[in-house]
């Protein structure tokens, strides 16, 4: 784990964010614009988080956040022992 864990708490909060926008078909079927506007404004929060990931990040996360594999970014955030993102998933579970 880095020195700030608070990043990769937070870009897990975002990658659920991003997976909650996604599966929001009402939002979709509502306001496709809109819909696309919320997926736009959290995708760009990911890369942001993506960038202060420290230089030491672990090869595989930089590898799932590069191709945009999000689901298995968030796993492996979450699957990281001692992490925020796993005691909020712990917590939310």
């Amino acid at each position: 784990m880095p020195a700030d864990p608070s990043v990769y708490s937070a870009l897990a909060n975002a990658l659920r964010e991003r997976l909650a926008a996604v599966a929001d078909r009402d939002h979709y079927q509502r306001d496709p614009a809109g819909h696309l506007e919320r997926l736009q404004t959290i995708s760009a929060t990911i890369g942001t988080l993506q960038a202060q990931l420290p230089a030491g990040a672990d090869p595989r996360l930089a590898h799932f956040l590069e191709r945009c594999s999000y689901d298995k970014a968030l796993a492996f955030l979450e699957a990281l022992p001692q992490s925020p993102a796993a005691k909020q998933k712990a917590q939310t579970a």
